[in-house]
């Protein structure tokens, strides 16, 4: 009877510690979820309200204007502009950093000296902020003075406009937020290969592969969670572009490079078309969604446990 007492007692006191435990993790959790209602679902609510008037931004009187704000995206040359741009923003930034930050991280897998020093000046880019960054990449490819120009110069090559045009100028803010945030993607492969069994490669070798098929089969699948990360955080940045745009181009010529984020700067501060503005940033907030869920779920599909 006494063992039994104690058995029933010693459970009572585990139920107790495991419910403290749930409150203590749910105590964590509330602040997190305050901060994503305070700052992602407020304001994406209030998005939408305001997105069925036309305002200014400003002024006290807002006038009711239903659906004609998303009506009018259809007809928005400067809306499928920007929306072509985000597109070579997200999906070339996305593939240039993916492919660069792998190729780095495989060559600083290994061992060899200076190695520490190599990875900290890969890194060093994404610690400058994004606008410093696009000015000081302006300052090599701006027409007159800039350093490309003042090389080709040197042997006898005449200057070259590397912003010339739309699709050019988003071509070098694409290269220049891919070699900023190149250092991320490297971190986040070096870190997939050092979690990587050294038996799967050893087992390879064994079997006679050489290291293409190594990497092929062996460590490529095996990279897949660190894929997964790299390509849907390069994605959603690559998206959301704006500081370097500001920086390089400020959306010229002629508006030709504006990604959507910037567009909708430009629509709220510059065209006082706040409704519009907050229509173009809820069909933005989908169009991130529309293709990061599926490309996430696709990927995570994609991985193999170890």
């Amino acid at each position: 009877m006494v063992g039994w007492q104690c058995h029933l007692t010693c459970f009572d006191k585990g139920g107790i510690a495991l419910k403290k435990r749930k409150w203590i993790y749910l105590s964590l959790t509330i602040p997190a979820l305050a901060l994503m209602v305070l700052f992602i679902a407020a304001p994406l609510v209030n998005a939408i309200r305001i997105s069925f008037f036309k305002w200014n931004g400003y002024s006290q009187n807002m006038r009711w204007y239903g659906l004609k704000n998303f009506v009018n995206l259809f007809t928005d040359d400067l809306f499928w502009r920007a929306t072509l741009n985000t597109f070579i923003y997200g999906f070339g930034s996305t593939l240039i950093q993916n492919v660069c930050g792998l190729a780095a991280a495989l060559f600083l897998n290994n061992k060899f000296k200076g190695r520490n020093g190599v990875r900290v000046i890969l890194y060093m880019p994404i610690m400058i902020s994004a606008f410093i960054m696009g000015q000081i990449l302006y300052y090599f490819v701006q027409a007159e003075g800039g350093v490309f120009n003042e090389l080709l110069g040197i042997i006898g090559i005449p200057s070259v406009y590397w912003m010339k045009t739309g699709l050019s100028s988003t071509l070098m803010i694409t290269l220049a937020n891919s070699w900023q945030y190149m250092g991320l993607c490297m971190i986040i492969y070096l870190a997939g290969l050092q979690n990587i069994p050294a038996m799967y490669k050893e087992a390879a070798k064994l079997d006679g592969a050489n290291r293409v098929k190594e990497f092929i089969h062996v460590t490529l699948p095996l990279l897949i969670p660190s894929i997964t990360t790299a390509v849907v955080t390069n994605l959603i940045g690559g998206f959301k572009l704006f500081d370097a745009i500001v920086a390089m181009s400020n959306g010229g010529p002629n508006r030709k490079s504006m990604s959507l984020s910037f567009y909708i700067s430009q629509l709220y501060f510059n065209d006082e078309k706040a409704g519009y503005a907050s229509a173009v940033g809820i069909m933005t907030f989908f169009i991130i969604m529309i293709v990061a869920l599926p490309v996430n779920a696709y990927l995570r599909k994609k991985e193999v446990e170890y």
